[in-house]
């Protein structure tokens, strides 16, 4: 395994700048997901890793070699792409094996890469049958097969679940997991669902427009979110916002008093701050700092329901957890925020006031 080094990657496409100087380190045996928006890069990037693009500007390295400009044969990868990529006129065994036989590998140790794949990844039922003979979960088993089987540095995967359908969806996500612990592999991993990004990661890493927005370990960027777009882009449903006012000793919106702390110490009276408060954060209660939700619509979901409505003239999310009561649209639901759940952003940059939190 290597690990992977990006430093000022720059690539334009026509007179489009799609990568606008990505800086990333991948460890030995990390597994780092790109997330992020359709356009902002995250495809474009994977390519120039796995050398189907070049960049203008920056370097790649693979441990320690400087793979800028090295041909994809010469790099070390094998990528597991979002349509399979299987040849539907092989049988799983004879997919698995044919980068191995263009490698003029030997076919004793063809045999036994392959049948060590195939329990890996619990397909070995599957060996003898073509693709059209198998469901879209098993096929993307065998494409991960293809690439287990090659042994190579660094592992990419562009968007490979995409293709199934939810419940398969949540079944090989678990198996990338697992694979990705047994083989202890170094994994580059594309996809535009938060829900994979999040469980599949050791290093999440969030691109908008081209750059790196925010990366860290998953539980860190989620909770501490560096700008008001990771804050937002990040979690389903995604985070309220709300514009308040620094007034006096408080921060003021729509109904909403909470007192000011270290993260607005130097902000003038008067001055905006855009607050960020998570649907799961707010209780239906009187209680404390309040806000007023007109309900519009109520979603049922057994164990959880969300309210959908506004507070003022904004669109809002509250997460109901367990209610036995649920409220009617046209209900006011008032819900208590408890001041250390919410998230502060300057108003003009986006940025998170952290303070001395």
């Amino acid at each position: 395994m290597a690990s992977l080094a990006l430093r000022g990657i720059r690539k334009t496409l026509g007179k489009n700048p799609i990568l606008r100087g990505v800086d990333l380190a991948i460890d030995d045996g990390e597994l780092a997901v790109l997330v992020g928006p359709s356009g902002c890069g995250k495809s474009t990037l994977l390519r120039t890793v796995a050398g189907l693009e070049l960049p203008d500007e920056g370097t790649l390295h693979m441990g320690d070699r400087d793979v800028t400009f090295a041909a994809p044969r010469d790099r070390d990868i094998a990528m597991v792409f979002q349509s399979y990529a299987l040849y539907p006129h092989l049988t799983v065994r004879d997919n698995i094996a044919f980068g191995l036989r263009l490698r003029n590998t030997p076919e004793a140790e063809i045999r036994r890469r392959v049948d060590e794949v195939a329990g890996i990844l619990s397909i070995e039922k599957l060996l003898d049958r073509y693709p059209r003979d198998m469901s879209g979960g098993q096929r993307q088993r065998v494409a991960m097969g293809r690439a287990v089987a090659r042994r190579p540095s660094v592992f990419l995967f562009d968007e490979p679940l995409s293709n199934l359908d939810a419940a398969l969806r949540a079944q090989v996500r678990v198996e990338i997991k697992r694979l990705h612990q047994s083989l202890g592999a170094t994994m580059l991993y594309v996809t535009h669902d938060q829900v994979e990004a999040m469980t599949l990661a050791d290093r999440l890493v969030v691109l908008n427009g081209g750059k790196v927005e925010q990366q860290g370990a998953p539980l860190d960027v989620y909770h501490r979110p560096a700008t008001r777009f990771v804050a937002g882009f990040l979690g389903s449903p995604a985070m309220n916002f709300l514009t308040a006012t620094v007034r006096g000793e408080r921060i003021e919106a729509v109904g909403l008093r909470v007192p000011r702390d270290a993260r607005t110490k130097g902000l003038a009276e008067g001055a905006s701050v855009v607050v960020g408060v998570r649907p799961h954060d707010v209780t239906p209660s009187r209680e404390g700092a309040t806000l007023d939700l007109r309900v519009e619509v109520v979603e049922a979901m057994g164990f959880e329901a969300y309210a959908h409505g506004k507070v003022g003239d904004v669109t809002f999310i509250a997460r109901l957890e367990g209610a036995q009561s649920l409220p009617k649209p046209g209900d006011t639901l008032p819900l208590a925020v408890p001041p250390e759940a919410l998230h502060l952003f300057d108003a003009d940059t986006g940025a998170a006031l952290r303070g001395g939190a």
